[in-house]
């Protein structure tokens, strides 16, 4: 097993330089220069110039990238073009907001997609079971922006149930314990719903076809012989074998929330690295960028290595040598 690990980190090495890379040049190439944000009637073009020689954006590019690498090697992601800020200091307080949110929408992931996956295997041609097949197929169709702004225009503005925007209220920390919890999580719903329901709905589609391969094996029609109950049969051998490709499609699942909190913090203006990203971006602020992208990179390829780890560890005949 340990090799195993070891083998995989050192795979994911070079695709995570090469990534990162790639993303560099991509950006540096892209149209758009960094200071035109400086740019102003009453700065000098030799202010101009001693400002770009300060970003380090006066060299060639070959050289920049250089430099970044070196940097990136050291842990040391630079310093923001628009915070003047070590981006470092920026991730560490966007980096918990994201976790959070992913975790979240991960838990509603599994739960919601292995209960409704499962009442569709056991009422499989059903009514329920139709409902459940096409209300899955439209969850999962639906662009994500679309589903946030219609909850925020139904739950916020025509409702005013839930707050529209942020992790908290202004004066939330005016407040008691149990009035900020509440409040943080009347914050959290809309947007770990709308994160996590698209891959429940896959969820939920794979589990039942999982479960309905299972209880076709013969071990499950042997236990049905001896006279057990169908629920005996379902939750006790059917439901733990049907679970374990649950655990890959988790691991999956890890990039698609990443990449969707981008659309969702951006929405819903949460304070994370998705934000901050889409920040970075129009500002052409490159070590922001290049650092949140890297980040990424170590939570998917941190997240698929888990995900194969535990699969090892569900079924004792996978075996990674």
């Amino acid at each position: 097993m340990w090799t195993y690990i070891l083998r995989r980190i050192f795979i994911a090495i070079p695709l995570i330089i090469g990534l990162a890379t790639v993303t560099f040049f991509i950006i540096h190439l892209a149209p758009g220069d960094p200071m035109a944000l400086y740019r102003n009637p009453e700065i000098s073009p030799e202010v101009m110039e001693l400002m770009r020689k300060n970003l380090g954006l006066d060299q060639p590019l070959h050289i920049q990238y250089v430099r970044w690498l070196t940097s990136m090697a050291r842990g040391n992601f630079g310093i923001s073009f628009t915070a003047h800020r070590p981006v470092a200091d920026i991730l560490k307080e966007a980096i918990p907001n994201t976790l959070q949110l992913t975790f979240l929408a991960l838990l509603l992931n599994l739960i919601a997609g292995i209960v409704i996956g499962v009442i569709a295997a056991i009422k499989q041609y059903s009514a329920v079971d139709h409902t459940i097949t096409v209300s899955a197929l439209f969850i999962y169709s639906m662009p994500s922006f679309w589903l946030g702004l219609m909850m925020i225009l139904l739950f916020s503005l025509l409702l005013g149930w839930l707050p529209a925007s942020q992790m908290q209220s202004i004066n939330a920390d005016l407040f008691g314990f149990w009035h900020r919890l509440w409040d943080r999580i009347t914050h959290l719903i809309m947007p770990v719903f709308v994160l996590g329901i698209a891959t429940a709905a896959g969820t939920a589609r794979f589990m039942r076809g999982s479960l309905l391969e299972v209880i076709r094996q013969d071990y499950i029609r042997t236990a049905r012989a001896k006279g057990l109950s169908e629920r005996t049969v379902i939750f006790k051998h059917g439901l733990r074998n049907a679970l374990i490709p649950i655990v890959t499609l988790t691991g999956l699942s890890i990039p698609f929330l990443l990449g969707g909190s981008v659309i969702t913090e951006t929405i819903f203006a949460w304070p994370g690295m998705g934000r901050v990203a889409v920040g970075a971006i129009f500002a052409r602020d490159y070590p922001v960028v290049l650092a949140v992208n890297l980040i990424a990179a170590v939570m998917v390829v941190l997240g698929s290595l888990l995900a194969d780890i535990t699969y090892s560890l569900l079924d004792p005949r996978i075996r990674y040598d």
